[in-house]
């Protein structure tokens, strides 16, 4: 049995612990993508059921991603201290609670609190990340986590198209549509049932096993966390790109069908389609933007993974100004693929960076960072609630903000530094220092 970090990544073999690990925890990811914005493609109907506002609307988008902003945060240090199977297993029987529940919403109060409740199981990409870096070396890092950050995020896309297909057939058996929705849900909440088994079944921890098999538990718990990495200007830029990046897709995953409803008079089925088109480019999008990344650091270092970061959030900037000036459909879906594509690859390029920036610390940077994404969102969805600001021109101010924070990429160096000052360099890892 191979007790190291693999160096290559066979896509499509279960043969090691390394892979099977790799394919459930993206799985994890995808169906807790699902439970999370299931309710996103139902919102026009959910909105006239439960007779909400653009405000309330605007409140339900911010509470839906704001929660998982703390719980990133602590399942980084979680996955640092349990692991992240057992964190990745309490998550989901936890997450999946709220998913069966919110259902039982009678009112915009009801329904916000379940709404917030659910967003904790946006905190599973920490976990993705964090796991898929133990099990692999630093030359296919970047790579590896691309990929499970991207497959896990095709959920968004998937549930965009399915979730109101599923709606759809309720309704087909004699149910009204306000009973459509509520029993709609239950279809994620039994997905993540079914993976949580799974994550204990097929996973280790490690390549060399579970973290009380190797005493890891122990060892971590005599040392403290090292809190001084939050003086490290370079995770701050890389919350800052995140939020550029995930923050506006979870947005665009939250309004999308609303805004194709609104603005180009779709039906909520056909909104859904369109949404989801946007999502499935996560089936390639981000990988592309992790592999690239790597190849860049084998030849420019971390300086050239930085500037590819802060290229294709200008890139992605400008898709936005293209998309908020749409003046057809035909011309909003070209606009959204092109954003799609620089977004997403800018998602694997953050985290084709985010492993290297402290190895000692990997859940708590991993967690910083991807809190920054839903921190990101959360700020998006001031502007989509307001009365005054159209949706149109929510998404031309997101662009310039995207574009300024590129600049702010560009010019923050992504150097290794010194061995005095980082935890101790993996061979692996010297391969992408300046």
């Amino acid at each position: 049995m191979n007790t190291q970090p693999l160096n290559k990544l066979p896509l499509f073999s279960i043969d090691s612990v390394h892979m099977r690990t790799f394919h459930t925890t993206w799985l994890m990811f995808f169906v807790c993508f699902f439970g999370w914005f299931g309710l996103a493609p139902l919102m026009p109907t959910i909105r006239e059921d439960l007779d909400l506002t653009k405000a309330q609307v605007g409140n339900i988008i911010i509470a839906s991603v704001s929660s998982t902003i703390i719980a990133r945060l602590i399942i980084g240090k979680l996955c640092d201290t349990w692991g992240p199977r057992k964190t990745a297993v309490r998550l989901l029987i936890a997450g999946s609670i709220p998913v069966f529940l919110v259902g039982l919403s009678k009112d915009y109060t009801s329904f916000l609190m379940f709404r917030l409740a659910i967003g904790v199981i946006g905190a599973s990409f920490v976990v993705t990340q964090f796991h898929t870096s133990m099990m692999f070396a630093a030359n296919i890092k970047g790579t590896a986590n691309a990929i499970t950050g991207g497959w896990g995020n095709l959920g968004g896309g998937v549930t965009n198209m399915l979730m109101p297909l599923i709606f759809a057939a309720i309704v087909g058996f004699g149910y009204t549509k306000q009973e459509a929705w509520r029993f709609a849900m239950i279809v994620p909440g039994i997905m993540m049932l079914i993976v949580a088994w799974m994550y204990a079944r097929f996973t280790k921890d490690t390549p060399a096993g579970n973290f009380d098999e190797i005493n890891r538990v122990t060892d971590k718990a005599k040392s403290k966390t090292d809190w001084t990495i939050l003086t490290d200007w370079r995770i701050w830029a890389l919350t800052l790109a995140y939020g550029m990046c995930f923050g506006m897709e979870i947005t665009f995953d939250n309004v999308a069908s609303l805004h194709f409803v609104d603005t180009f008079h779709l039906s909520q089925s056909s909104a859904g389609f369109w949404a989801g088109i946007f999502g499935f480019m996560n089936i390639f999008a981000r990988a592309l933007g992790g592999i690239v990344s790597d190849k860049v650091g084998a030849k420019s270092g971390m300086r050239g993974k930085g500037i590819l970061l802060a290229c294709v959030l200008l890139l992605e900037g400008i898709g936005l100004l293209l998309f908020a000036q749409a003046g057809s459909l035909a011309l909003a879906i070209i606009s959204m693929l092109t954003f799609a594509l620089f977004l997403k690859m800018a998602n694997g390029a953050t985290y084709g960076i985010v492993p290297f920036i402290n190895e000692k610390n990997v859940g708590l940077v991993s967690g910083i960072v991807g809190a920054g994404g839903n921190l990101g969102g959360m700020l998006f969805g001031f502007l989509f609630k307001s009365e005054s600001i159209t949706y149109v021109d929510a998404f031309s101010y997101i662009g310039y903000i995207v574009i300024a924070v590129s600049v702010i990429v560009l010019l923050t160096r992504f150097i290794k530094k010194p061995a005095t000052e980082t935890a101790t360099t993996t061979a692996g890892a010297v391969a992408f220092a300046d």
